[in-house]
């Protein structure tokens, strides 16, 4: 069913709305048309009996998505209090009751409005849309899709003006309390939109964050790093911090500080490294100036290898004594590192007895 033309739907529009406000507090009806709505939900119901192992593409929402684009672009079109961020959200809540579990969001970014769509059963089917003018006609500029959650946060303008939003892709947290995470600054190019940085690009590995801010012209990333030494599921490891900001000139963010959480257990496993290699190499001088006592260092075995194991820790915000797995002759051995100023020596070693 289409609708009437603009000119000849606005009033009777404007006056329901009107009316819904005054019953609801001032709060405009959330449903849909029905016959769009109606759609959705048969759409809905086949694709959910259906339910593909995997959750389904997004070309399996395909129509889906079709309806939504519709609603919001005849919105826009309709324009008034129908264009407002409020009022479109209003709608999408309608179609993603319908659904269930969907979370179909909505933020104005300058220009645009931009969607952020997730079926929570589907992680391959989510998707950020971009909606503006294309000529005189709002329309559907662009579309990203990733894996994980999309989360849209409207950032400062860019050069020129160009309007700008940064994109969150989430995915599942980890036992640790991490996530992986995916961050593009996209930007509106004339009648379309690109993407102009990218977290990928930034970092060397897959961000695997703690935490993240996203506030005015600045982002703040918390994340694990990897090295030697690291060990999946141990608490006490260095994580990092990042500080970026929007630069003027270029628009983009730029890395502005940061810091990093227990520094120290990089170091010490970094020292430790050090010496294994020392060891294996038969490195006695190596060995020698990690390892100040000459007795301890006559009794390590050449076998001596780091085990992957959580550290013992006497004070993790600042240890002056760590003791380290590791295995020798298919037994485990206890190192313990113990520090002096900024340097990590070797102290004691002995092997676990079982």
């Amino acid at each position: 069913m289409r609708r009437p033309s603009r000119r000849g739907r606005i009033l009777p529009l404007l006056g329901a709305a009107l009316l819904g406000a005054a019953a609801l507090g001032g709060r405009a009806p959330a449903a849909g048309p029905p016959d769009r709505l109606d759609r959705f939900r048969e759409l809905a119901a086949a694709l959910q009996a259906a339910a593909p192992p995997d959750g389904g593409t997004a070309e399996s929402y395909r129509e889906l998505y079709a309806l939504l684009d519709e609603e919001i672009v005849e919105s826009l079109a309709t324009g008034g209090p129908f264009a407002s961020a409020g009022f479109l959200q209003d709608r999408l809540d309608a179609f993603g009751e319908v659904w269930g579990a969907a979370a179909l969001g909505v933020a104005r970014a300058g220009r645009l409005v931009v969607g952020a769509f997730q079926w929570t059963d589907a992680p391959g089917a989510n998707t950020i849309r971009v909606y503006g003018r294309l000529g005189a006609e709002p329309a559907l500029l662009a579309t990203l899709q990733r894996e994980g959650r999309p989360t849209v946060y409207p950032v400062a303008p860019g050069p020129r003006g160009a309007a700008q939003f940064l994109a969150a892709w989430e995915g599942p947290a980890s036992g640790r309390g991490t996530r992986p995470l995916r961050l593009e600054l996209a930007r509106e190019r004339r009648d379309g939109v690109s993407v102009v940085w990218r977290s990928a690009d930034a970092y060397r590995e897959p961000l695997l964050v703690r935490s993240y801010a996203v506030g005015a012209g600045e982002l703040r990333v918390r994340y694990e790093l990897r090295y030697p030494g690291w060990t999946p599921g141990c608490e006490v490891q260095a994580e990092a911090e990042d500080v970026w900001r929007l630069a003027p000139e270029s628009g983009v963010f730029a890395r502005a500080g940061g810091r990093q959480y227990h520094a120290w257990h990089r170091e010490l496993h970094a020292t430790a490294a050090r010496f294994f290699e020392a060891v294996a190499a038969g490195d006695a001088a190596a060995v020698a100036a990690l390892v100040p006592d000459a007795e301890l260092r006559r009794r390590l075995p050449r076998t001596l290898r780091a085990e992957p194991a959580c550290d013992a820790v006497d004070d993790e915000a600042s240890p002056r004594a760590v003791s380290v797995a590791a295995r020798a002759d298919r037994a485990p051995w206890d190192l313990r590192w113990e520090r002096a100023g900024a340097r990590w020596r070797l102290t004691a070693a002995a092997p676990v007895l079982q």
